[in-house]
C-alpha cells in the first residue's frame, strides 16, 4: 500500500520525547511484573510452613504377640494419629482401604505397622544362648509418587519423623525393663531406638513419568494449546476478515472488510477453535506417547478428554477476548496462565499452599484438568481420583465461556457497538 506523502514523517526522538507514550506502557508492564513476582513467588516460599492436613494414612495390621499381649502396633498407630499440628491430616484405615486410597490418589503416603511388628519386638528382650545379629523391627512407609514428587516427598518425610518419635517412645520402655537374656552394648543401642523405617512404593507409577511430573506438563500443554491456539485463530479471523491488517517482515496488507456482527464473529471463532483441538490433541498425543514414549494408559479416553480440555480454554479465550477487545488478551492469560498455574496443585500440592491459591484452585481450570489428566496416567482413569471433578469442570467451562462470550457480544450488538473498521472513505 503506497504511503500518503503529504504527512510530515516523524522521528523516533520526537515520539519517545512525549510523556504520554511512557504512561501505558509503564503501568502495564509494571504491574505486570510485580503481579507475576507476587503470584509465582508467594505460593512456593515456604511450603512445610504453608502445610495444612496432608492426608497420610496410619494402618495397624499388628497380631500381637499370640500370648494375649496388648498390640504395640495399635498403641503407636494411636499415639500417631493423636499427635497434635494440623500439618497432617492422619487417616486410621485398614490395610485394604489405604491401599485403595493411594491407587487413587486419596492419600499421599501411609504408615503401615506389619503383622509380625509386636512379635519382633518382643524378640529384642528374648534369651538367646547365642545372641545373633541385632534385627530391628520395621514399619513400612508407603508412598504414592502418582500426586507428584513433592507431595510424595512431605509426606515421606513426616512419615519417617512419625515412626522415629515412635521408636524413641517404644525404646524408653524397653530400655526401662531388663532383658531376659545376656545384654550387650548392641543390644543396648538397639532398645533404644528399635523401630527401622522401611520406605517402599505404596501405589507405583511407570518409570517414563517424570517421578509424577508428566501430568502436570501435559496439562500444560493442553492450556497453552488452548490459550495460544485461540488467540492465534481469533487473530487470524480478524485478519481474513478485514478488521486487523497484516504484516510479516515489511509486507504489510489489509482484506477487504467483511460486515459480520460480533455474535457471528464469536461463533466463527468459537467453532474453528472446537473443531482445531482435535489436530492439537492429537498431535500432542502423537509427540508425547509416540514419539518421546511417555508412559501413559486408557489412551482413547486420555485423547478425548484432551480435545475436551483444550476446546474448553479456546472457547474461553475467545469468550474474553469477545467482551475485553485489545485486553482480552491480558486478561485471558490472567485466567488461564498467570493465576491458574501456582494454584493447579500439580507441583505443589494445595495443602502446602497459602490460603489465596487453594480459594483460587476451587475454581480456576488448571487445578481441575491436572486432577484429570493425574487420574488418567496414573490412578487407572478411576472417577474418585479427580476425573469426574475434571469432567465437570470442563463441561462447566464450556457452558459459562459460551454463555458469557455470546452474551457480551449480543448486547454488543444490540446497542449497536459494532467493531470499528480499520480505514473508512
Amino acid at each position: 500500500m503506497a504511503s500518503n506523502q503529504s504527512v510530515p514523517w516523524v522521528g523516533a526522538w520526537r515520539v519517545l520525547r512525549n510523556p504520554r507514550i511512557w504512561v501505558g506502557p509503564s503501568i502495564i508492564v509494571g504491574l505486570l511484573a510485580f503481579l507475576l513476582s507476587m503470584l509465582y513467588m508467594g505460593g512456593i516460599l515456604d511450603p512445610r510452613g504453608d502445610l495444612r492436613k496432608l492426608p497420610i494414612a496410619v494402618v495397624d495390621a499388628d497380631r500381637g504377640a499370640g500370648d494375649g499381649t496388648p498390640s504395640l502396633g495399635a498403641r503407636i498407630t494411636a499415639a500417631i494419629a493423636a499427635s497434635p499440628g494440623g500439618a497432617v491430616s492422619w487417616k486410621r484405615l485398614d490395610e485394604a482401604a489405604a491401599r485403595r486410597d493411594l491407587a487413587s490418589g486419596k492419600l499421599y503416603g501411609a504408615i503401615l505397622v506389619p503383622a509380625d511388628f509386636t512379635a519382633s519386638v518382643a524378640a529384642l528382650n528374648a534369651p538367646a544362648p547365642d545372641p545373633p545379629a541385632p534385627t530391628r523391627p520395621a514399619i513400612l512407609v508407603l508412598t504414592n509418587p502418582g500426586v507428584g514428587s513433592l507431595a510424595s516427598s512431605l509426606a515421606t518425610s513426616i512419615a519417617q519423623q512419625a515412626v522415629h518419635g515412635a521408636s524413641l517412645q517404644l525404646g524408653a520402655t524397653l530400655s526401662a525393663s531388663a532383658p531376659t537374656g545376656p545384654d550387650t552394648a548392641a543390644g543396648r543401642l538397639l532398645r533404644a531406638d528399635p523401630i527401622a523405617a522401611v520406605v517402599t512404593v505404596g501405589h507405583g507409577i511407570g518409570p517414563r513419568t517424570g517421578l509424577g511430573l508428566t501430568a502436570f506438563y501435559y496439562t500444560l500443554l493442553l492450556v497453552l494449546a488452548g490459550f495460544l491456539g485461540g488467540n492465534i485463530i481469533g487473530n487470524m479471523v480478524d485478519v481474513a476478515l478485514g478488521y486487523v491488517a497484516s504484516e510479516i517482515g515489511p509486507w504489510r496488507t489489509e482484506r477487504p472488510l467483511v460486515h459480520i456482527t460480533r455474535t457471528h464473529t464469536l461463533a466463527v471463532k468459537c467453532t474453528m477453535s472446537a473443531v482445531l483441538s482435535v489436530l492439537t490433541a492429537t498431535l500432542i498425543m502423537v509427540a508425547t506417547v509416540g514419539i518421546l514414549d511417555m508412559d501413559a494408559a486408557h489412551l482413547p479416553l486420555l485423547w478425548i478428554f484432551s480435545v475436551c480440555a483444550t476446546t474448553a480454554v479456546g472457547i474461553g479465550v475467545q469468550a474474553i477476548n469477545a467482551a475485553f477487545g485489545g485486553i482480552g488478551q491480558l486478561v485471558s492469560m490472567f485466567v488461564f496462565i498467570v493465576l491458574a498455574l501456582p494454584s493447579s496443585g500439580a507441583t505443589i500440592p494445595l495443602q502446602a499452599l497459602p490460603p489465596f491459591y487453594r480459594v483460587l484452585s476451587v475454581f480456576e481450570p488448571m487445578r481441575q484438568l491436572s486432577d484429570g489428566v493425574r487420574a488418567i496416567l496414573y490412578f487407572d482413569a478411576r472417577a474418585d481420583a479427580g476425573l469426574t471433578r475434571a469432567w465437570i469442570g470442563i463441561g462447566f467451562g464450556i457452558v459459562a465461556g459460551l454463555v458469557f462470550g455470546f452474551a457480551m457480544t449480543t448486547y454488543y450488538d444490540r446497542r449497536q457497538l459494532h467493531r470499528i473498521p480499520p480505514k473508512t472513505e
